[in-house]
């Protein structure tokens, strides 16, 4: 039987990281609900719906999956599942909108965050089968003007190796997030001045930006954007009719979910994360059952409904072992590694193809056993939660006759939602800054990042990015923490502290801001 540390370490770690490097600001309560049973009555009402399953191996997956929902005081879920290229399952559970009290379906549009990084790879497979790119050629080879940190970089990083996070790139979030950019070019001119995390070829770090090259390199070479080749080339030939890569399509629909977090046991919603630039590492929206098309497609050498959507070679080439994940090995899950735009791994003996994703309000997870033509995708509206891989996983022991999991072996494990303290206004007098507020003003540049205008008003200092700007409070000495003053739905300012310096005159010169990348980065004083 599996153990839980097998079931769940993937989400543990990718939560954990999540709340590192990248927290979320969460700005709208919803106090609607009160206590978890009153929901818990309405899933089970919605829950009489939806389904085409006769399998009796999912006899009691309705009932069962409503327990989880309560268990992990959820708003919504949506699941489909695929086998033998065929739909067996696909439903929705609770709700997409809690207030006015409208139920999930299979038809129900979910960010699915990361999930979307599969449909990027898929996208510059499609292509090299067009002979537009090679995915073993340099992607300056595409892009001329692109210049990494240093030659190395230049001279060895492939395309495969961003699609498999190898590049060494790694995270540099702050300049996606904090810096965004809609064009993707303008994010690609500061990759020279980024330090790189890891060594190319050897490194496993994780990176969104090395999936915004991915994207602007399908731009070069068809002349269009990322978001027009991803609806030409995939969506409208494996018949994702719900299938959006901007917020905007997603809202002109009329089924969508609303995103929701914990809180101190408490439902809250929250905003929407908006992706600018970073679109190809986590932009698209989508229901579980067109990610059922998605997911037959993958267990059927690219074939979708006798039409080669994805090329059979780059399905092969993109679920192998191209790159270790440093995960601690378990007895039920071991061989963990990165494939193209997917991880792979095997687990309780079974060869495993998944992605999940976490953004602000909506954790998800697509799942794959190829060899058993086997797929299970699950859409949920709330944030920092595992519960997708509970169910995916209890779907995966039912439909492979595996002994099921005791339920009290899976963890309720959900990250409360960020939520700012009250700000204080007043300086720490027991470590005050070693000068007048005055004087930390000016304006401070990176050339990686761009330029923040820190300002000097109502006795508060301000920082102003070219996006947004926060008002700052100071903690000790010349360290000062970032507050919201708008509403920003993907990140926690406060998770970037600002350390100002002094230059050898004694005056402020530069400050530096943690948790940009491994070291410090710093902004100079022009």
């Amino acid at each position: 039987m599996m153990k839980l540390k097998a079931i769940t370490i993937e989400s543990k770690i990718h939560l954990k990281n999540q709340s590192k490097k990248r927290p979320y600001l969460i700005l709208k309560t919803n106090n609607l609900m009160k206590h978890s049973l009153l929901i818990f009555s309405l899933f089970v009402v919605l829950s009489s719906a939806f389904s085409q399953t006769t399998d009796t191996r999912l006899n009691g997956l309705n009932e069962e999956i409503n327990l989880w929902l309560q268990k992990y005081n959820a708003v919504g879920i949506s699941v489909s599942v695929v086998e033998h290229n065929a739909l067996v399952f696909s439903k929705g559970f609770g709700y997409r909108d809690l207030e006015n009290k409208l139920p999930v379906t299979k038809n129900t549009v979910f960010p699915i965050a990361s999930c979307s990084k599969a449909f990027t790879a898929s996208l510059l497979g499609v292509l090299e089968g067009e002979n537009k790119i090679a995915l073993k050629n340099s992607p300056k080879d595409y892009i001329p003007k692109l210049k990494f940190y240093n030659s190395l970089m230049n001279e060895m990083i492939t395309v495969e190796d961003l699609l498999s996070h190898k590049s060494g790139i790694g995270e540099v979030n702050g300049a996606l997030v904090l810096f965004p950019r809609d064009n993707k070019m303008k994010i690609l001119e500061k990759l020279q001045y980024l330090k790189p995390q890891g060594k190319v070829k050897e490194s496993s770090l994780y990176s969104n930006m090395a999936y915004t090259v991915a994207g602007a390199i399908a731009e070069a070479v068809t002349g269009q954007t990322w978001e027009t080749n991803i609806k030409n080339k995939l969506f409208k030939p494996l018949e994702m009719h719900n299938s959006f890569t901007n917020l905007e399509a997603m809202l002109q629909t009329n089924n969508y979910s609303l995103g929701y977090g914990l809180s101190k046991g408490r439902v809250e919603e929250t905003l929407y994360e908006e992706y600018f630039s970073y679109k190809p590492a986590g932009g698209i929206r989508s229901s579980s059952k067109d990610l059922a098309n998605w997911m037959m497609a993958w267990l059927n050498k690219g074939v979708f409904n006798n039409h080669q959507v994805l090329p059979e070679n780059f399905i092969l080439n993109a679920q192998r072992h191209h790159n270790d994940r440093n995960n601690r090995y378990e007895k039920d899950t071991y061989l963990q590694g990165y494939g193209l735009g997917w991880r792979v791994e095997t687990t309780d003996g079974e060869f495993k193809v998944y992605h999940g994703g976490n953004t602000s309000g909506f954790s998800t997870v697509v799942v794959l056993f190829p060899f058993r033509n086997l797929g299970i995708t699950v859409l949920s509206n709330q944030q920092n939660s595992v519960l997708p891989y509970i169910i995916a996983d209890i779907i995966k022991n039912r439909m492979l006759e595996k002994p099921q999991v005791n339920p009290d072996d899976y963890p309720v494990q959900v990250t409360d939602i960020y939520k700012p303290e009250k700000r204080k206004e007043e300086l720490n007098t027991k470590k005050p800054p070693t000068h007048q507020l005055k004087s930390f003003e000016g304006i401070y540049h990176n050339k990686g990042y761009g330029t923040i205008e820190i300002q000097f008003k109502n006795n508060s200092l301000y920082a102003k990015f070219p996006t947004y700007t926060f008002i700052l409070e100071h903690t000790h000495y010349n360290v000062f923490t970032m507050q919201k003053m708008e509403k920003i739905s993907h990140f926690n300012p406060e998770f970037f502290p600002l350390n100002f310096k002094l230059n050898n005159k004694g005056e402020i010169d530069a400050f530096t801001i943690d948790y940009f990348q491994t070291e410090p980065v710093v902004f100079l004083k022009e």
